[in-house]
């Protein structure tokens, strides 16, 4: 079966508690440290921002750093 976007980086609008797929891939790059976040594994992003996170204290350091702590 041919896989689309697979291997590519995914580009999503994140909503509050859901993200829209607007370009096709299977993965995002982590704001904070660059690694890649499979998309059945994210679970961590900000709408603000419209960032991903690989995990919760990725998103405490983006939080941290946006308000200038």
């Amino acid at each position: 079966m041919l896989m689309t976007g697979a291997g590519r980086e995914a580009k999503l609008h994140y909503l509050a508690g859901t993200f829209r797929v607007l370009s096709s891939g299977d993965h995002v790059v982590c704001a904070v440290s660059g690694r890649r976040i499979p998309l059945q594994e994210l679970r961590y992003w900000s709408v603000a921002r419209q960032e991903p996170y690989a995990d919760a204290a990725a998103s405490l350091r983006a939080e941290q750093a946006a308000s200038g702590e």
